[in-house]
């Protein structure tokens, strides 16, 4: 079922790609930045010495993500002053789907809650260059600009051919060039989150933490039996 939805939107986004070009925009929905071709891969790079990044201890162990302030500032913004303010310290992962991803960041731990460190949802960031590749981390929402303090951890290993074709019909101006769909076959991920859900960081160190999560036992909603806690997050230089 969830395979047959995921296929579902990126056929809604084939479609909207093939619109782009001869519509002027009146929905709220941010159309992606374009950078260029020698930042195609950027998002997938270690940090640079004295580079911010965020450590995330869990339970389970220990999570290390490079954020991207250039091209998602808000969200950065939002998730280390969380961070440094100990917003995230105790929360859980409060939804793992095995083969998707890691979700968390609800103090109300259900889904439900949570807000940004505006007191209001903010917008998208979307970056053409940037996408939801295995060890993504991005911003969870109820639909478009509706981002608080939840996010997620792209877990999912294979992308199906099927989507794969899709991104191969969506093509560069879309956001899909071969180098993309390449990362995309190699690495795993989830291409038909992108440009849905700002990226704004990438796991470089844990990912097999991430994968201990991920396979948890869980109830029929995706919740752990046993609680996976985010001990705490710190924002320290590379």
């Amino acid at each position: 079922m969830i395979k047959n939805i995921q296929k579902l939107i990126l056929f809604l986004i084939i479609i909207a790609v093939s619109l782009l070009g001869g519509c002027k925009k009146e929905d709220s929905t941010k159309e992606p930045a374009r950078g260029g071709v020698d930042v195609e891969l950027e998002q997938l790079k270690l940090p640079e010495k004295g580079e911010e990044i965020a450590v995330m201890e869990t339970n389970y162990g220990t999570i290390k993500i490079r954020l991207f302030p250039n091209v998602a500032s808000k969200a950065v913004e939002n998730f280390t002053t969380h961070a440094r303010n100990g917003y995230y310290n105790g929360l859980t992962f409060h939804r793992v789907i095995d083969g998707f991803m890691i979700q968390g960041g609800d103090p109300n731990g259900n889904g439900t809650g949570g807000e940004s460190i505006w007191s209001k949802p903010f917008e998208d960031e979307f970056d053409i260059n940037y996408h939801n590749f295995r060890g993504a981390l991005s911003m969870a929402n109820a639909g478009p600009n509706t981002n608080g303090s939840q996010f997620f951890i792209v877990q999912n290993r294979t992308v199906e051919e099927s989507l794969i074709e899709q991104m191969t019909q969506i093509g560069e101006k879309g956001g899909f060039s071969e180098t993309v769909i390449k990362a995309y076959t190699e690495l795993g991920g989830t291409p038909h989150l992108d440009f849905r859900h700002t990226v704004f960081g990438q796991v470089f160190e844990g990912m097999d933490i991430v994968d201990k999560i991920a396979a948890v036992e869980t109830d029929g909603n995706g919740k752990p039996v046993e609680l996976v806690i985010i001990e705490k997050v710190e924002i320290v230089n590379y």
